[in-house]
């Protein structure tokens, strides 16, 4: 099977679970109402500690942040971030459930998240320092920065992409999860890096028909196609949401060699998660 042709059988595979368990999609819908309402008080307090200036000079801005609004925007980063995450672990804490063979309610799984929230903090401080640091590097260096930044910014993500399923189903700390997500994927870089691109891919292959028709919409009637195109991004976005947690939850166990029942077959994650080593095995 080629590349494509298996990340569009894993997502057809996370699609399948995700019919049997609907609910799965209501998750990141939740976070990302929360994340947002979370958002808007802090931007609000970032504004509200901001120093106006009454008659800015050309080409200043017309406010200057305060020592609060830096820590107030700081913190609410952290915040979102944690949110976000809590909100991730939950969801792989359902999906790795329905693929165990069980059953779950949304109290439950958000409750087996809840009790990793020390490593989810950790690794939530842990990557949102990252990121600021990335951030930081594009600001401050130009074209070349932006370059090294992305890179390492989607070296970091393949990298750390499997540290919640361990935080979440094995109880380690961020640190010891990062560590075994890099061994995990360091024999597997290229194949693993194209099945993210891939259902990826697929993600905005799904979303393009409604940007196309809804942002076409808005040009005319934008009281109309201004909402549908938000509602459109938001139930997409959702929906790749829960199908990549299902995807890498799947490859999680696959990798350390738990069971994912009839939803995946043998081939799909083989091809997914590839050795390449000469013996042809995994370690």
């Amino acid at each position: 099977m080629g590349k494509f042709a298996n990340s569009k059988a894993l997502a057809g595979a996370s699609f399948g679970v995700l019919k049997s368990e609907k609910k799965l999609a209501a998750i990141p819908a939740v976070s990302a109402i929360t994340c947002g309402i979370i958002a808007v008080a802090v931007g609000g307090g970032v504004v509200l500690t901001a120093d106006f200036i009454a008659n800015p000079a050309p080409g200043q801005d017309d406010f200057s942040l305060t020592p609060a609004s830096w820590a107030i925007g700081i913190v609410g980063l952290f915040i979102i971030g944690l949110v976000s995450q809590i909100f991730a672990a939950t969801l792989i804490a359902a999906a790795n459930e329905r693929l165990d063979g069980g059953s779950f309610t949304m109290g439950q799984a958000f409750s087996k998240a809840t009790t990793r929230t020390p490593s989810i903090l950790g690794w939530s401080a842990i990557n949102s320092t990252v990121g600021l640091i990335l951030q930081a590097i594009r600001d401050k260096a130009g074209f070349l920065g932006d370059l090294a930044a992305g890179l390492i910014g989607a070296a970091w993500n393949v990298v750390t992409w499997l540290v919640l399923p361990i935080i979440i189903i094995e109880g380690t700390g961020p640190i010891a999860a990062i560590k075994k997500s890099a061994t995990l994927l360091k024999s597997t870089w290229g194949e693993n890096l194209f099945a993210q691109a891939g259902i990826g891919l697929i993600g905005f292959l799904l979303m393009l028909p409604g940007i196309l028709i809804f942002g076409a919409l808005s040009f005319v009637l934008p009281v109309v196609g201004i909402p549908l195109l938000f509602i459109w991004v938001v139930v997409i976005g959702c929906l790749m949401s829960a199908l990549g947690a299902i995807y890498r939850t799947a490859l999680y166990r696959f990798a350390v060699g738990l069971p994912n029942g009839d939803a995946f077959t043998q081939d799909e994650l083989s091809g997914a998660f590839k050795p390449k080593v000469k013996s042809g095995r995994m370690r």
